[in-house]
């Protein structure tokens, strides 16, 4: 797990750069990081289309590359846009949210509040569905709802 953001909700710049060079590094393994950042329009649409993949990623290395080449396989060309990253988003999210009981939005509403598991069954499945994320501060650990299904309704009731 790369960190995305911190405890607060606020960005964890360090984490969204590492994040961001490891995506472009896949795609121009030969330049240097600063160069990577100027292709950056080849593969993406703008900016923010590559901070978005990478926020909603929550930091998990496997499915930012899975968001990535889902939606680079449905629009079929470069840059990828907005839109269709959105889309894909939009397949993942619909995904997890069908997965969850009502038990377990009870508690991912819980941990996202307290930004902690207790070691009850019911919290070791919600991290081992990944529907939340452990993260570490230096030595401590704390966790957050899998950024796919903060924007679920039933996490906001």
């Amino acid at each position: 797990m790369v960190p995305v953001q911190s405890r607060d909700g606020s960005e964890h710049p360090e984490g969204m750069n590492l994040l961001r060079q490891m995506v472009l590094a896949r795609a121009f393994p030969h330049l240097t990081p600063e160069q990577r950042l100027e292709k950056m329009t080849v593969i993406f649409e703008d900016p923010q289309t590559l901070d978005r993949l990478c926020r909603v990623s929550g930091g998990h290395v496997r499915n930012v590359l899975r968001m990535l080449n889902d939606g680079i396989k449905k629009q079929r060309q470069l840059p990828l846009t907005s839109k269709t990253l959105e889309d894909v988003i939009a397949l993942y999210r619909n995904a997890r949210i069908l997965a969850v009981t009502d038990a377990e939005w009870e508690l991912l509403r819980r941990v996202r509040k307290e930004k902690k598991v207790v070691g009850d069954d019911g919290y070791q499945t919600l991290i081992r569905s990944m529907f939340v994320y452990e993260y570490r501060d230096g030595s401590e650990s704390w966790f957050d709802v899998n950024p796919l299904l903060l924007e679920a309704k039933e996490l906001l009731s």
